[in-house]
């Protein structure tokens, strides 16, 4: 099937030019960070995780989100998501992949990633971390492609699928719970020491990434020849509503506890994501910009009127995705070190390399989503409608 990916109108091709450029211009500038080490990046002594952290944790949040497709589908029968749940699937492998390769960019020396598996620590979360990431990356590789490959042949998939797909569900709820225990498991960065933030990662991940999953459905109905169906589009935006919603209400719940209870340590990191603190102030602008698009996104979908037309439903995609990849990225990150446990104060600034670095491991997960979904779109196109091909259907079924 992967010959598929080789043919295209000229549209197509030139995205996939464009996305080979700058995943070459990123290897390239992370061939002079492997040579001179992380001192071409804005990262210090203090600020000791910066943008390629920021990446790995709402990714791991659009991964996760697969899970929003697989449990109505295939717990509950909901038909309206037959057609796109491989989409979420292979929405999920290619964000875990840039997952991956964000923690391996991030190492000063990538071989030290070794040490996991060579002197495993079960008492360590980055150890369990590790296993969830890539056994849900193997998990919705497996199910994915041996799904779009029966439905080629029009065959009934093979018995053993059917508890790989329900061992899908709680493996995605657990890869971001494990990594938000990642933060809150560090008793010195009291922005992070708190029981709500894995409940906030789930409630930004069940948002960002069907949010995204509409995106793609938007730009395959209109490019792609594949039509989702609009009930399955207006199903995930109803998702996307509420779990926006709910991350909303958990990031209130954590400002009120914060500025009520007047602690100090506590309020100085909101003070300085949303006010600055003492003449430092590079995210405030940032997360103003999160909180007007966060609440003008939920306004937007979960007005029945706005959230039907295709226009304004994307731009509340949009809205959605950009807001999250700011409160769960910089937001979240940076902000945990700043000010440090002794009171000090150091601003990160991302430089030009390690942006380029960004950009092409953000242009591979594209390039090895854009195949995928060209895959599908051909293998589908074979189909008479149903799900998964009228065989699969009824085998998984």
């Amino acid at each position: 099937m992967l010959e598929k990916a080789l043919h295209g109108s000229l549209r197509y091709r030139i995205w996939i030019a464009c996305l080979i450029l700058v995943g070459c211009a990123g290897f390239f500038f992370y061939l002079r960070q492997l040579d001179y080490g992380l001192g071409i990046t804005g990262m210090s002594r203090d600020v000791s995780w910066g943008l390629y952290i920021a990446q790995f944790t709402f990714l791991v949040g659009v991964a996760a989100s697969a899970v929003m497709l697989v449990l109505p589908y295939y717990l509950h029968d909901y038909k309206a998501f037959g057609k796109i749940t491989v989409l979420g699937e292979l929405l999920a492998v290619a964000a875990v992949v840039m997952c991956i390769l964000f923690v391996f960019i991030d190492l000063g020396r990538p071989a030290r990633v070794m040490n996991v598996l060579l002197h495993p620590q079960p008492s360590s979360i980055l150890f369990w971390d590790m296993i969830v990431l890539s056994g849900y990356l193997l998990i919705n590789l497996v199910t994915g492609w041996v799904i779009l490959a029966c439905t080629k042949k029009e065959i009934p998939p093979p018995g053993w699928i059917k508890p790989v797909i329900y061992l899908s569900i709680p493996w995605a709820i657990s890869i971001h719970t494990v990594t938000a225990f990642i933060y809150a498991g560090l008793p010195g960065r009291s922005f992070w020491l708190t029981a709500i933030m894995a409940p906030r990662f789930l409630a930004s991940a069940f948002a960002s990434g069907p949010a995204l999953l509409i995106l793609v459905c938007l730009i395959l109905r209109r490019w792609g020849r594949f039509d989702a169906g609009e009930k399955a589009i207006q199903a995930l935006a109803k998702i996307v509503a509420y779990a926006l919603a709910a991350s909303i209400f958990f990031v209130g719940v954590e400002m009120f506890t914060v500025f009520y209870s007047q602690i100090p340590e506590h309020m100085h990191h909101f003070q300085y994501l949303f006010m600055g603190l003492e003449g430092h102030h590079n995210l405030v602008a940032w997360m103003w910009i999160f909180a007007v698009l966060s609440i003008a996104a939920f306004v937007m979908l979960i007005l029945p009127g706005v959230r039907r037309n295709e226009v304004w439903l994307a731009l509340a995609c949009i809205a959605v995705f950009v807001s999250l990849w700011i409160e769960k990225g910089l937001g979240l990150v940076i902000t945990g070190f700043i000010p440090s446990p002794l009171g000090a104060i150091t601003e990160y600034h991302p430089t030009g390399p390690e942006i380029t670095i960004t950009l092409g491991v953000w242009a591979a997960g594209f390039f090895l989503l854009t195949v995928f979904y060209k895959i599908f779109v051909h293998v589908r196109g074979g189909t008479d409608g149903s799900p998964c091909g009228p065989a699969v259907d009824k085998m998984i079924h």
